[in-house]
């Protein structure tokens, strides 16, 4: 199947990005969402991202001209996806949210229509069902942020196609973006099981007072070499995608050990969800909108 047209339904921090992936790579791209604040927003900060890329020459002007011609910022959901190929979703990382979203998008799009999720731990197993379509549903995981972070996780689960696995490869290939099969799935799938044993551990030696967050995020950068420390990217991600991500795996498995940590659950309630409220573990000199 030649793949021309592509959705992104929702125009939050991987949504608006993933979208600009599709246009750059030649696909008539919609980005859908609820609030047209949200596209208004999107559309500023592509407009300023990919200003920056001219600058920097990563793109000519006419790249970026001829990407905003095929990027379409819509809000009814069955205008933006009535004709897709193909559908990625990226709105809030809760399955009841997910699953909804699901079967309305399976009651709108033509029969060959795939449907992806770009869920950071939400196996697709658990959303395909809400369709009448489970072969053409996986998981294809961005990483944030999509326009810069090179790898792209595809999650094949028994209901998943080989012809839908290979279209979601072929697509993040189109987007030159590598990208890594996952043959079975399992939750979180694999960076972020690791990077969720890292911040648990992370969070579990802060609150047990023996190291400030700063200091555990010094020492993994100098001693462990990595960009950024954990709290940082908590911060980064926001608090709030975090806390969710661990609500659902505790929902799932039942085990203490996946339940949001204290730390969280208090900075949930004061609002204070990293960079994009000004305030996370770190303070920000000024808010940043998702």
């Amino acid at each position: 199947m030649t793949i021309t047209k592509l959705t992104v339904v929702g125009a939050g921090s991987m949504g608006h990005q993933i979208a600009m992936l599709g246009a750059l790579a030649g696909y008539d791209t919609n980005l859908q969402d609820i609030s047209q604040e949200s596209l208004d927003t999107a559309r500023e900060k592509l407009t300023a991202i990919m200003g920056k890329w001219v600058e920097k020459k990563k793109i000519t002007s006419e790249q970026r001209q001829h990407a905003f011609e095929r990027l379409h910022f819509i809000s009814d959901l069955r205008e933006a996806a009535a004709d897709a190929d193909i559908v990625i979703e990226a709105v809030i990382e809760k399955l009841e949210v997910k699953r909804e979203v699901f079967a309305q998008l399976d009651e709108i799009v033509p029969s060959h229509t795939v449907l992806a999720t770009n869920s950071s731990t939400i196996v697709s197993s658990l959303i395909s069902d809400a369709t009448s379509r489970p072969d053409k549903i996986c998981n294809m995981h961005f990483f944030f942020p999509p326009l810069v972070m090179d790898c792209v996780e595809v999650v094949k689960g028994e209901h998943t196609s080989e012809e839908t696995v290979s279209l979601a490869m072929e697509i993040c290939e189109q987007m030159n973006r590598t990208a890594v099969l996952l043959q079975k799935e399992i939750s979180g799938f694999v960076a972020n099981r690791i990077l969720f044993a890292i911040q648990k551990e992370a969070m579990s030696l802060y609150e047990g007072g023996y190291a400030d967050y700063e200091d555990i995020d010094k020492i993994v950068k100098k001693a462990l070499n990595h960009p950024i420390g954990p709290f940082e990217l908590m911060d980064l991600s926001g608090i709030d995608v975090g806390y969710y991500v661990m609500q659902q795996q505790y929902e799932e498995t039942g085990d203490p050990k996946d339940k949001p940590s204290r730390t969280l659950e208090e900075k949930m309630k004061a609002g204070e969800l990293g960079r994009k409220t000004g305030k996370g573990f770190y303070t920000y000199d000024a808010k940043v909108k998702s």
